[in-house]
């Protein structure tokens, strides 16, 4: 039985200003021998969700949101760009795409880390899924609070 993230007890507080700190966070988290997920997912898994985001805002993705979600998304944008609440359901085909499968916690530490490299050398500028066309200043302050939202479930 799925966990309903909205009603987690226990998440830590986060505020990321930079990718760097993103990037301390989940070395810190990775090095802990007692980190534990409270959601759905494991650790490995979020780094491979984080990972996968990071990389598509550079190089594209591959979906569309469908044509309501395109329509109204613009509407929360500004919103998202300041804080991501958890709770968010895709369709089970769009989530085996959003959460691909996870190797050890080792490869998707090292594959965070390529994509943090990536995200703060290249331009972000591909098109999101349901937002359209973003900056890759707005793709940025997405990826810290998609960031935080995500790992805050994780607790060292």
């Amino acid at each position: 039985m799925a966990v309903n993230p909205r009603h987690v007890q226990g998440r830590r507080e986060l505020t990321f200003h930079s990718l760097r700190q993103v990037l301390d966070d989940v070395e810190h988290l990775a090095a802990s021998p007692t980190t534990r997920t409270l959601g759905n997912w494991s650790l490995p898994e979020l780094l491979s969700h984080l990972t996968l985001t990071l990389n598509n805002s550079i190089d594209g993705f591959h979906v569309r949101a469908p044509w309501f979600i395109r329509l109204l998304a613009p509407l929360v944008k500004k919103s998202a760009l300041k804080k991501i609440s958890p709770g968010i359901r895709l369709p089970k085909s769009a989530e085996a795409f959003a959460f691909p499968p996870a190797g050890s916690l080792q490869d998707s530490l090292q594959q965070f880390r390529h994509a943090i490299q990536r995200a703060s050398t290249e331009t972000m500028q591909a098109p999101h899924p349901a937002f359209g066309r973003m900056t890759h200043q707005e793709w940025l302050l997405l990826h810290l609070r998609h960031s935080e939202m995500h790992l805050s479930f994780a607790v060292p």
